[in-house]
């Protein structure tokens, strides 16, 4: 499994992470299509798809989420999936944790 720790976000961030599939293809190949999921990795949160926000965009090799609130004290498993112009499937996951913001 390829995957990544993001650094944490704060519950009132919206920040894009980016998702490198550089060295997954091969010479040639571009992405098709992306999309990105969440769910929970640890803690609670009954919705966990809400801190994906608006769908993943394509630059190069490179994807683009963003992402907002999420509950603190919870960390996410964020899958993105891809689709490249040889039909493979590429999967990357990341693990965000969720911080209280500064008051």
């Amino acid at each position: 499994m390829s995957r990544v720790v993001l650094e944490t976000k704060q519950s009132g961030e919206t920040r894009t992470e980016i998702f490198d599939f550089a060295s997954r293809l091969a010479l040639g190949e571009t992405l098709s299509t992306a999309s990105t999921t969440a769910t929970v990795y640890s803690g609670t949160d009954a919705s966990p798809s809400a801190v994906i926000s608006g769908a993943a965009s394509i630059s190069g090799t490179q994807v683009s989420q963003k992402l907002t609130a999420g509950t603190v004290g919870v960390t996410y498993l964020l899958t993105c999936t891809v689709t490249t112009s040889t039909s493979q499937t590429l999967i990357l996951y990341a693990f965000l944790s969720i911080v209280p913001g500064a008051n």
